[in-house]
Protein backbone atom coordinates (compact mmCIF):
# COMPACT_ATOMS: atom_id res chain seq x y z
CA UNK A 1 0.00 0.00 0.00
CA UNK A 2 0.47 3.46 -1.53
CA UNK A 3 1.65 6.29 1.48
CA UNK A 4 -1.07 8.36 -0.17
CA UNK A 5 -3.46 5.42 0.12
CA UNK A 6 -2.91 4.98 4.02
CA UNK A 7 -3.12 9.14 3.67
CA UNK A 8 -6.83 8.22 2.27
CA UNK A 9 -7.69 5.54 4.72
CA UNK A 10 -6.49 6.98 8.04
CA UNK A 11 -8.92 9.96 9.35
CA UNK A 12 -6.27 13.19 10.12
CA UNK A 13 -5.78 13.82 13.65
CA UNK A 14 -6.12 18.05 13.87
CA UNK A 15 -6.56 18.44 17.50
CA UNK A 16 -3.91 16.41 18.87
CA UNK A 17 -3.66 16.09 22.96
CA UNK A 18 -5.72 19.97 23.01
CA UNK A 19 -7.33 19.70 26.58
CA UNK A 20 -10.66 20.38 26.34
CA UNK A 21 -12.90 22.62 29.11
CA UNK A 22 -13.88 25.65 29.95
CA UNK A 23 -11.06 27.19 29.70
CA UNK A 24 -10.01 26.44 26.35
CA UNK A 25 -13.24 27.22 24.41
CA UNK A 26 -12.72 30.42 21.47
CA UNK A 27 -16.28 29.91 20.19
CA UNK A 28 -19.29 29.31 21.92
CA UNK A 29 -22.76 29.15 19.93
CA UNK A 30 -25.33 29.11 22.67
CA UNK A 31 -29.17 28.21 21.93
CA UNK A 32 -29.01 30.41 18.27
CA UNK A 33 -31.78 30.91 16.13
CA UNK A 34 -31.78 32.55 12.90
CA UNK A 35 -35.51 33.33 10.99
CA UNK A 36 -35.83 35.37 7.84
CA UNK A 37 -39.45 37.12 7.90
CA UNK A 38 -41.28 36.96 4.67
CA UNK A 39 -43.53 39.47 3.36
CA UNK A 40 -46.90 39.05 1.48
CA UNK A 41 -46.64 41.45 -1.68
CA UNK A 42 -43.51 43.17 -0.05
CA UNK A 43 -45.67 44.47 2.79
CA UNK A 44 -48.26 41.78 5.16
CA UNK A 45 -46.20 39.63 7.13
CA UNK A 46 -46.38 36.06 5.77
CA UNK A 47 -44.10 34.12 8.55
CA UNK A 48 -40.77 33.05 8.89
CA UNK A 49 -38.44 30.93 7.68
CA UNK A 50 -36.80 28.69 10.65
CA UNK A 51 -33.38 28.54 8.69
CA UNK A 52 -31.58 28.10 12.22
CA UNK A 53 -33.31 27.12 15.24
CA UNK A 54 -31.82 26.13 18.22
CA UNK A 55 -28.65 25.65 17.90
CA UNK A 56 -25.34 24.98 20.84
CA UNK A 57 -22.09 23.98 20.37
CA UNK A 58 -18.87 24.98 22.06
CA UNK A 59 -15.01 25.19 19.71
CA UNK A 60 -12.07 24.79 21.58
CA UNK A 61 -8.56 25.96 20.68
CA UNK A 62 -6.91 24.32 17.64
CA UNK A 63 -10.18 22.16 17.41
CA UNK A 64 -11.62 21.55 13.92
CA UNK A 65 -15.09 20.60 13.46
CA UNK A 66 -17.73 20.21 10.54
CA UNK A 67 -20.70 20.84 9.87
CA UNK A 68 -22.83 17.92 7.88
CA UNK A 69 -25.99 18.30 6.07
CA UNK A 70 -27.57 18.39 2.56
CA UNK A 71 -28.63 21.86 0.68
CA UNK A 72 -31.15 23.69 2.75
CA UNK A 73 -30.75 22.06 6.00
CA UNK A 74 -29.49 25.75 7.65
CA UNK A 75 -25.56 25.20 7.58
CA UNK A 76 -24.71 27.81 5.80
CA UNK A 77 -27.03 30.35 7.16
CA UNK A 78 -25.32 29.15 10.30
CA UNK A 79 -21.60 29.96 8.89
CA UNK A 80 -23.07 33.36 8.15
CA UNK A 81 -24.05 34.65 10.97
CA UNK A 82 -20.82 33.33 12.55
CA UNK A 83 -19.30 35.45 10.40
CA UNK A 84 -21.45 38.03 11.70
CA UNK A 85 -23.09 38.47 8.15
CA UNK A 86 -26.47 37.56 9.15
CA UNK A 87 -28.17 39.42 13.12
CA UNK A 88 -29.37 36.19 15.04
CA UNK A 89 -33.05 36.60 16.11
CA UNK A 90 -31.93 35.21 19.21
CA UNK A 91 -29.69 33.59 20.95
CA UNK A 92 -25.45 34.14 21.41
CA UNK A 93 -22.42 33.54 20.15
CA UNK A 94 -19.71 34.46 22.24
CA UNK A 95 -15.91 34.46 20.59
CA UNK A 96 -12.68 34.93 22.96
CA UNK A 97 -15.20 35.81 25.68
CA UNK A 98 -17.07 38.81 23.91
CA UNK A 99 -20.16 38.50 22.63
CA UNK A 100 -20.80 39.17 18.97
CA UNK A 101 -24.25 40.29 19.03
CA UNK A 102 -23.27 43.16 20.61
CA UNK A 103 -19.88 44.11 18.82
CA UNK A 104 -19.88 47.39 16.55
CA UNK A 105 -17.64 49.72 14.95
CA UNK A 106 -13.68 48.80 15.60
CA UNK A 107 -15.01 45.57 18.17
CA UNK A 108 -16.63 44.24 15.09
CA UNK A 109 -13.84 44.98 12.98
CA UNK A 110 -11.39 43.79 15.47
CA UNK A 111 -13.60 40.44 15.28
CA UNK A 112 -13.46 39.79 11.78
CA UNK A 113 -9.81 40.12 11.57
CA UNK A 114 -9.87 36.95 13.74
CA UNK A 115 -11.93 34.59 11.74
CA UNK A 116 -11.14 33.99 8.53
CA UNK A 117 -13.53 33.05 5.46
CA UNK A 118 -13.02 30.43 2.84
CA UNK A 119 -15.38 30.21 0.40
CA UNK A 120 -16.59 27.53 -1.73
CA UNK A 121 -16.33 29.47 -5.31
CA UNK A 122 -12.56 30.68 -5.51
CA UNK A 123 -12.97 32.60 -8.90
CA UNK A 124 -16.25 34.33 -7.84
CA UNK A 125 -14.56 35.20 -4.42
CA UNK A 126 -11.85 37.30 -6.09
CA UNK A 127 -12.66 40.23 -7.94
CA UNK A 128 -11.13 39.82 -11.45
CA UNK A 129 -10.30 43.68 -12.20
CA UNK A 130 -7.72 42.98 -9.27
CA UNK A 131 -4.05 41.76 -9.28
CA UNK A 132 -3.27 39.30 -6.93
CA UNK A 133 -0.91 41.47 -5.12
CA UNK A 134 -4.33 44.16 -4.75
CA UNK A 135 -6.20 41.04 -3.51
CA UNK A 136 -3.86 40.26 -0.77
CA UNK A 137 -3.48 43.62 -0.35
CA UNK A 138 -7.09 44.71 0.16
CA UNK A 139 -7.66 43.19 3.84
CA UNK A 140 -4.31 44.67 5.10
CA UNK A 141 -5.70 48.03 4.24
CA UNK A 142 -9.05 48.32 5.43
CA UNK A 143 -7.72 46.77 9.03
CA UNK A 144 -5.15 50.01 9.13
CA UNK A 145 -1.73 48.18 7.98
CA UNK A 146 -0.10 50.72 6.07
CA UNK A 147 3.31 50.12 6.58
CA UNK A 148 4.26 49.39 2.84
CA UNK A 149 7.05 46.84 4.09
CA UNK A 150 5.25 45.04 6.53
CA UNK A 151 2.31 44.30 3.96
CA UNK A 152 5.11 42.92 1.37
CA UNK A 153 6.27 40.83 3.84
CA UNK A 154 2.72 39.75 4.82
CA UNK A 155 1.52 38.32 1.07
CA UNK A 156 5.31 36.82 0.46
CA UNK A 157 4.76 34.84 3.87
CA UNK A 158 1.16 33.74 3.45
CA UNK A 159 2.23 33.05 -0.31
CA UNK A 160 5.07 30.68 0.96
CA UNK A 161 2.46 29.22 3.32
CA UNK A 162 -0.09 28.30 0.70
CA UNK A 163 2.72 27.15 -1.79
CA UNK A 164 2.53 29.44 -4.55
CA UNK A 165 6.07 29.57 -5.57
CA UNK A 166 7.65 31.57 -7.09
CA UNK A 167 5.69 34.43 -4.90
CA UNK A 168 6.70 37.16 -7.39
CA UNK A 169 5.61 35.39 -10.63
CA UNK A 170 1.97 35.19 -9.26
CA UNK A 171 1.92 38.51 -7.84
CA UNK A 172 0.99 40.08 -11.26
CA UNK A 173 -1.42 37.76 -12.32
CA UNK A 174 -5.20 38.37 -12.12
CA UNK A 175 -7.75 35.39 -10.94
CA UNK A 176 -8.69 34.17 -14.37
CA UNK A 177 -4.39 33.22 -15.12
CA UNK A 178 -5.07 30.55 -12.52
CA UNK A 179 -5.98 26.99 -11.81
CA UNK A 180 -8.77 26.23 -9.79
CA UNK A 181 -6.42 24.98 -7.15
CA UNK A 182 -4.39 27.73 -7.62
CA UNK A 183 -7.22 29.84 -6.87
CA UNK A 184 -8.63 28.17 -3.76
CA UNK A 185 -5.05 28.76 -2.55
CA UNK A 186 -5.11 32.74 -3.35
CA UNK A 187 -8.46 32.29 -1.38
CA UNK A 188 -6.99 30.52 1.71
CA UNK A 189 -3.62 33.25 1.37
CA UNK A 190 -6.52 35.91 1.37
CA UNK A 191 -7.86 33.87 4.74
CA UNK A 192 -4.94 34.09 6.24
CA UNK A 193 -3.15 37.32 5.41
CA UNK A 194 -4.76 38.87 8.91
CA UNK A 195 -3.62 36.28 11.02
CA UNK A 196 -6.71 35.06 12.55
CA UNK A 197 -7.91 32.49 14.86
CA UNK A 198 -10.77 30.78 13.40
CA UNK A 199 -11.16 29.33 9.68
CA UNK A 200 -14.66 29.02 8.47
CA UNK A 201 -14.41 27.10 5.28
CA UNK A 202 -17.77 26.64 3.09
CA UNK A 203 -17.08 23.92 1.35
CA UNK A 204 -13.45 24.66 0.04
CA UNK A 205 -12.98 21.92 -2.13
CA UNK A 206 -16.36 20.55 -3.81
CA UNK A 207 -15.49 22.94 -6.72
CA UNK A 208 -12.36 21.45 -7.21
CA UNK A 209 -10.79 17.94 -8.80
CA UNK A 210 -10.58 14.80 -7.04
CA UNK A 211 -6.73 15.08 -6.99
CA UNK A 212 -6.54 18.62 -6.06
CA UNK A 213 -9.06 17.96 -2.98
CA UNK A 214 -6.32 16.24 -1.19
CA UNK A 215 -3.81 18.59 -1.42
CA UNK A 216 -6.15 21.96 -0.41
CA UNK A 217 -7.65 19.49 2.58
CA UNK A 218 -3.69 18.75 3.97
CA UNK A 219 -2.34 22.75 3.14
CA UNK A 220 -5.47 23.25 5.62
CA UNK A 221 -4.65 20.90 8.34
CA UNK A 222 -0.90 21.88 7.97
CA UNK A 223 -1.94 25.72 8.56
CA UNK A 224 -3.75 24.40 11.66
CA UNK A 225 -1.29 23.09 13.05
CA UNK A 226 1.46 25.26 12.44
CA UNK A 227 -0.84 28.43 13.56
CA UNK A 228 -2.67 26.60 16.12
CA UNK A 229 -5.99 27.48 14.19
CA UNK A 230 -9.78 26.50 15.17
CA UNK A 231 -11.55 25.58 12.08
CA UNK A 232 -15.15 25.15 10.68
CA UNK A 233 -15.45 23.04 7.88
CA UNK A 234 -19.06 23.74 6.38
CA UNK A 235 -19.80 20.52 3.56
CA UNK A 236 -22.55 18.03 2.97
CA UNK A 237 -19.68 15.69 1.73
CA UNK A 238 -18.99 13.13 4.66
CA UNK A 239 -16.41 11.76 2.41
CA UNK A 240 -13.90 14.50 3.08
CA UNK A 241 -14.95 15.12 6.53
CA UNK A 242 -13.70 11.76 7.93
CA UNK A 243 -10.26 13.02 6.61
CA UNK A 244 -10.23 16.33 8.12
CA UNK A 245 -11.96 17.09 11.15
CA UNK A 246 -12.27 15.91 15.19
CA UNK A 247 -15.88 16.06 15.90
CA UNK A 248 -18.80 16.32 13.20
CA UNK A 249 -22.14 17.86 13.46
CA UNK A 250 -24.59 16.91 11.65
CA UNK A 251 -27.49 19.38 10.55
CA UNK A 252 -31.40 18.57 9.71
CA UNK A 253 -34.22 21.04 8.94
CA UNK A 254 -32.49 24.01 10.94
CA UNK A 255 -31.47 21.90 14.16
CA UNK A 256 -28.27 19.35 15.11
CA UNK A 257 -29.37 16.18 15.54
CA UNK A 258 -26.19 14.45 16.47
CA UNK A 259 -22.88 15.73 18.04
CA UNK A 260 -19.80 12.55 17.76
CA UNK A 261 -16.43 12.41 17.56
CA UNK A 262 -15.44 11.40 13.58
CA UNK A 263 -14.43 7.93 14.26
CA UNK A 264 -17.42 7.39 15.85
CA UNK A 265 -20.01 9.06 13.87
CA UNK A 266 -18.56 7.26 10.14
CA UNK A 267 -18.30 3.85 12.75
CA UNK A 268 -21.58 3.74 14.37
CA UNK A 269 -23.60 6.47 13.02
CA UNK A 270 -26.81 6.67 15.71
CA UNK A 271 -29.57 8.54 13.89
CA UNK A 272 -31.67 7.33 10.90
CA UNK A 273 -30.46 10.67 8.69
CA UNK A 274 -27.12 10.27 9.83
CA UNK A 275 -26.95 6.53 8.67
CA UNK A 276 -28.71 7.46 5.42
CA UNK A 277 -25.98 10.34 4.86
CA UNK A 278 -23.53 7.69 5.10
CA UNK A 279 -25.06 5.27 2.93
CA UNK A 280 -25.70 7.77 0.27
CA UNK A 281 -21.50 8.46 0.70
CA UNK A 282 -19.80 7.33 -2.95
CA UNK A 283 -16.82 5.12 -1.82
CA UNK A 284 -14.51 3.97 -4.89
CA UNK A 285 -15.60 -0.22 -4.58
CA UNK A 286 -16.93 -1.82 -7.70
CA UNK A 287 -19.41 -3.73 -5.78
CA UNK A 288 -21.37 -0.66 -5.19
CA UNK A 289 -22.49 -1.37 -8.78
CA UNK A 290 -24.43 -4.05 -7.27
CA UNK A 291 -25.79 -2.87 -4.33
CA UNK A 292 -29.25 -0.84 -4.26
CA UNK A 293 -28.47 1.95 -1.32
CA UNK A 294 -31.63 2.68 1.36
CA UNK A 295 -32.65 5.88 0.60
CA UNK A 296 -35.20 7.55 2.70
CA UNK A 297 -38.01 8.65 1.16
CA UNK A 298 -39.75 12.14 0.35
CA UNK A 299 -37.95 15.29 0.84
CA UNK A 300 -36.75 17.82 3.85
CA UNK A 301 -39.92 19.27 6.16
CA UNK A 302 -40.50 23.03 5.12
CA UNK A 303 -38.43 25.46 7.09
CA UNK A 304 -41.73 27.77 7.19
CA UNK A 305 -43.83 25.25 8.93
CA UNK A 306 -41.57 22.87 10.30
CA UNK A 307 -43.46 19.61 11.36
CA UNK A 308 -43.97 18.96 15.66
CA UNK A 309 -41.63 16.63 16.97
CA UNK A 310 -38.80 15.23 15.46
CA UNK A 311 -38.28 16.60 11.55
CA UNK A 312 -37.15 13.73 10.88
CA UNK A 313 -40.30 11.74 11.39
CA UNK A 314 -41.88 12.47 8.13
CA UNK A 315 -39.26 10.36 6.25
CA UNK A 316 -37.64 8.15 9.46
CA UNK A 317 -38.25 4.28 9.17
CA UNK A 318 -38.17 4.06 12.54
CA UNK A 319 -40.71 6.39 13.61
CA UNK A 320 -42.48 5.57 17.10
CA UNK A 321 -45.88 7.08 16.54
CA UNK A 322 -47.89 9.23 19.24
CA UNK A 323 -43.91 10.12 19.83
CA UNK A 324 -41.60 11.10 17.39
CA UNK A 325 -44.30 12.89 15.69
CA UNK A 326 -45.10 14.56 18.81
CA UNK A 327 -42.62 15.78 21.09
CA UNK A 328 -39.38 17.25 20.15
CA UNK A 329 -36.48 15.04 21.24
CA UNK A 330 -33.60 16.32 23.48
CA UNK A 331 -29.67 15.46 23.37
CA UNK A 332 -29.34 11.75 24.63
CA UNK A 333 -26.15 10.85 25.24
CA UNK A 334 -25.23 7.79 24.28
CA UNK A 335 -21.68 7.25 25.47
CA UNK A 336 -18.71 10.21 25.90
CA UNK A 337 -18.57 12.79 22.90
CA UNK A 338 -21.31 11.09 20.80
CA UNK A 339 -24.91 12.54 21.46
CA UNK A 340 -28.29 12.26 19.57
CA UNK A 341 -31.07 13.67 19.23
CA UNK A 342 -33.50 10.82 18.61
CA UNK A 343 -36.18 8.98 20.88
CA UNK A 344 -34.73 5.55 19.92
CA UNK A 345 -31.92 6.50 22.14
CA UNK A 346 -34.04 7.43 25.03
Amino acid sequence: MTKKQKDLQSPIDFQGNVEKNSQNVLLSVQNLRVWFELRHLGFGHAGYVHAVDGVSFDLHNREAIAIVGESGCGKSSLMKTILALYKPTKGDIIFDDKNINQLKGESKMWYRSKVGFIQQDPYGAMAPFMSIQRILEEPLIINGVKDKTQCVDRIHKVLNEVKMEPVEEFLPKFPHMLSGGQQQRIVIARAMILQPKLLVADEPVSMLDASVRVEILKLLRGLQEIHGLAVIYVTHDLSTVRYFSDRVFVMYAGKIIEKSEVNLLVNDPLHPYTQALLEATSEPDSANAKIMKQIPPGEPPSLVNPPAGCRFHLRCPYIIKGVCDVKEPPEFIKEENHIVSCWLYE
